[in-house]
């Protein structure tokens, strides 16, 4: 406890007029982690956020799963195959008939159609089946440090800080090897900014799926979302769904997925 106590005090105090310097294995990590904590500090961050920061390690399993990520490149019959489409929309269109009620209610809410948030649920975790093995906190700290994408996991890493500031995750949340969150999978900057209570029980929790479902809607509805206007490729929500996955066979996917399960 006195080694954490003298290095969140160290990292604490380290100067924020000097970034944080990147790296491209784990040799850095600690040294950044110093530099960071004084940037983190001046973007709002408290003493649960800074301590959170003070105890991530290097995701070297997250550093490899950057590196692989082979699926994005198949041709977009493949990419079907092999993220289970069929098995996708037969599971959604029963989720839409048991659940009617819910989804609607996300529709009347925000305006997106129960197709395009169940085709996401199914694709990040398969219905919430597997949520992610990692630490959220280190993954995503990691990537910040890494060189390849650091500006971009950077907004990110202080939100995921912030967000332990709050209480809404724990230093010990578990989550994808990118950070990510929950039933659908959402990066911290996303939690912080579209999150909702979809339960309606006070808090926002990513693991229970009321609210992750409602957080996926509003995610959408916040990223220009029309209602009643059409989804597939090439008509005006499609722009949307490609905010959720920079990937352009991920964003085919979806469109075609939910078009199946909405029909």
């Amino acid at each position: 406890m006195l080694r954490s106590a003298v290095l969140i005090a160290a990292i604490t105090l380290a100067s924020p007029s000097f970034a944080a310097q990147c790296g491209n294995n784990a040799n850095g990590f600690n040294a950044w982690k110093a530099s960071f904590a004084g940037e983190a500090a001046q973007a709002g961050v408290g003493k649960r956020g800074l301590a959170a920061l003070a105890g991530t390690s290097y995701a070297k399993r997250t550093i490899a799963a950057d590196r692989n990520q082979k699926s994005f490149k198949y041709s977009l019959d493949k990419f079907l195959k092999v993220r289970g489409a069929d098995t996708i929309v037969a599971q959604g269109r029963k989720r839409k008939a048991k659940d009617a009620g819910f989804y609607g209610s996300l529709e009347k809410k925000y305006g997106v159609p129960a197709g395009v948030i169940i085709a996401i649920h199914g694709m990040e975790t398969g219905f919430g089946r597997f949520m992610g093995d990692s630490n959220v906190v280190s993954s995503i700290a990691t990537l910040a440090y890494d060189c390849r994408r650091s500006e971009f996991f950077t907004g990110h890493t202080l939100a995921a800080l912030k967000l332990v500031d709050r209480g809404i995750i724990s230093p010990n949340s578990i989550g994808a090897k990118h950070g990510e969150l929950g039933h659908t999978q959402f990066l911290p900057g996303n939690v912080l900014k579209y999150g909702q209570d979809g339960n309606g029980d006070g808090r926002i929790d990513l693991n229970n799926m009321a609210d992750a479902l409602a957080s996926t809607a509003n995610f959408l509805k916040g990223k220009g979302w029309k209602r009643g206007a059409g989804y597939q490729e090439g008509q005006t929500n499609f722009a949307v769904i490609k905010q959720w996955n920079a990937a352009g066979v991920y964003q085919k996917a979806i469109a075609i997925m939910a078009g199946k399960i909405d029909r």
